[in-house]
């Protein structure tokens, strides 16, 4: 049987204890930096995360993760412009703007933005100016909302 990695070993205890305290588990990443290893967490709920509950899912989740090998532990919200990942987050962004980074050129680029019409089987399919583009989701190195900021003028003070 082969041996699971600390990044699936995290993911699988840190989604059953964000499903029993009622937040949705994002994403977990083991990176090195600077000589050391962080585990990431990122979690989210309705509304967002507040720094109590990222406290208090830190607090909930560090005795289920003390037989893995990582040095520093981050519990975080991944923000609106989280990449999209498991096939619930294409799910809930059809119909958004989004970005695709590709890890190698097609069609003379890298970045496309689109409409997310969604994931269908392995393929990342966009609405695009020019046409419906699909691409494989291996291919790409990310898919992330576009955030789009409005812009105001401040109003004049009397």
């Amino acid at each position: 049987m082969a041996k699971k990695s600390v990044t699936a070993l995290a993911e699988e205890r840190a989604e059953r204890l964000a499903r029993e305290m009622g937040y949705e588990f994002v994403d977990a990443e083991l990176t090195k930096e600077h000589g050391a290893a962080f585990l990431r967490i990122f979690v989210d709920k309705e509304g967002g995360m507040s720094l109590d509950d990222c406290s208090a899912f830190h607090h909930a989740v560090m005795p289920l993760l003390e037989d893995l090998e990582y040095d520093y532990l981050e519990i975080s919200s991944p923000g609106v412009d989280r990449p999209l990942k498991r096939p619930r987050d294409f799910e809930k962004a059809k119909g958004e703007t989004v970005e695709v980074k590709l890890y190698r050129a097609q069609e003379g680029g890298k970045v496309f933005v689109g409409e997310l019409v969604g994931l269908e089987g392995d393929e990342v399919v966009l609405r695009t100016p020019e046409g419906e583009r699909r691409f494989a989701k291996k291919a790409c190195a990310y898919v992330k909302p576009v955030i789009e900021y409005e812009d105001f003028e401040e109003e004049e003070k009397p």
